[in-house]
């Protein structure tokens, strides 16, 4: 991929750690200038270093995507330091919780997870067409599988994720004649919240291999991350409107 993004520069939605992360890196390492928008310094700042360390082009920005004004200023930083913005990432999501049903459901969940899949998808569309449209560029979404088939055990995630799947669409058709590509990646990978679950549920891991084809959980950067590079790069200048359901297999019906 070395290259395939050169003098591009991005924007990755909670990059600090687990997918973002993955995308931030393999988007640099193909070339692209990134900016690392998170919430905390203290896993943004050392997500930006650790790119840098590997020759890479990395600056973190402190970004709370329920804000609009957060995801405005992360726009600004990135015109400021880079001087243009040729793919938005949304990648962002605040944790579901347990499994429940639906019934067992707080306001403060619900709140949250519109807030930082739903709304927020919006407020990083809104703050980055513009420069998109200038720049031929491209927004892309980290949906799910539960957004796609729903989930029986987190209704609310696979709800607010199908959400995002539906805005994708109307974007590819309104942004289209712009020539702003939008599409989405809908990833199974191991992710800092992975670990916390497993713990929790040690039998998780080995059903969640069982029940994929190629018998092993997606790295964030060597299997997510390049994916992100494709949609971002020229090799995908004729798609648009689509997700990419990147697991290994376990979802099989697109």
């Amino acid at each position: 991929m070395s290259g395939l993004l050169e003098d591009q520069v991005a924007i990755v939605t909670g990059a600090g750690q687990g997918v973002g992360e993955g995308i931030a890196t393999a988007m640099a390492l193909a070339g692209a200038r990134v900016t690392i928008a998170a919430r905390r310094s203290a896993n943004g700042e050392p997500a930006a270093q650790a790119i840098r360390d590997r020759g890479g082009q990395a600056l973190f920005c402190r970004c709370d995507v329920t804000r609009r004004e957060d995801v405005d200023a992360a726009v600004a930083f990135s015109l400021k330091h880079w001087g243009r913005l040729d793919a938005m990432v949304h990648n962002a999501v605040s944790p579901p919780g347990p499994p429940r049903p639906i019934q067992e459901v707080d306001d403060e969940t619900i709140a949250s997870q519109i807030a930082t899949s739903t709304t927020a998808t919006f407020h990083c569309a809104q703050a980055a067409f513009p420069e998109l449209r200038t720049n031929g560029g491209t927004l892309i979404l980290l949906t799910s599988p539960s957004g796609i088939e729903g989930s029986g055990h987190l209704p609310l995630y696979g709800a607010v994720k199908g959400a995002q799947r539906g805005m994708l669409k109307s974007l590819a058709r309104e942004w289209g004649p712009h020539g702003v590509r939008v599409n989405a990646i809908a990833p199974v990978a191991w992710t800092p919240a992975m670990d916390v679950a497993t713990e929790a549920n040690p039998t998780l891991e080995a059903r969640l291999i069982g029940r994929t084809p190629l018998g092993r959980i997606g790295d964030p950067t060597s299997d997510i991350g390049p994916v992100a590079v494709f949609l971002a790069s020229d090799l995908a200048r004729h798609m648009t409107g689509q997700t990419l359901a990147v697991d290994g297999g376990r979802y099989l019906g697109l």
